[in-house]
């Protein structure tokens, strides 16, 4: 089962990941994953990072809630998917905050204000 949504050439979203995915992950190709879970979330995926990292894919963890997203945290998340290596797995627990971040960051990439994205988001029920 291909547990991954692909979005365009360098990102796909996913919930929470385990091993099984992860191998499905790097039969892909991709390069790196960012995981916008916190570590205290229920169903977090234990040693995470280690375990991604010994397979040679780039990992990093920034946590984050949609619900106190701005202009300044969303900048922050863009430029980690910017310096990762491509193509890149964004992943949190169901796939919302992946999916919320991954349309801001296209939008913002097209040239649409941060705040109109934003209420895009907000339209379609992800913010």
């Amino acid at each position: 089962m291909d547990i991954l949504m692909k979005i365009n050439q360098d990102l796909a979203i996913t919930g929470q990941i385990d091993s099984e995915q992860l191998q499905q992950i790097l039969d892909k190709g991709y390069k790196s994953i960012l995981n916008l879970r916190f570590g205290d979330e229920i169903g977090i995926w234990e040693h995470e990072q280690e375990k991604i990292e010994l397979l040679g894919i780039n990992y990093v963890n920034f946590p984050t809630k949609i619900e106190e997203l701005n202009q300044q945290s969303a900048l922050e998340v863009f430029n980690i998917i910017n310096k990762l290596p491509k193509p890149v797995v964004i992943h949190c627990d169901n796939s919302l905050r992946s999916a919320t971040l991954v349309l801001l960051y296209i939008a913002t990439k097209q040239g649409i204000e941060f705040e109109q994205a934003r209420q895009h988001g907000i339209k379609l029920g992800l913010i």
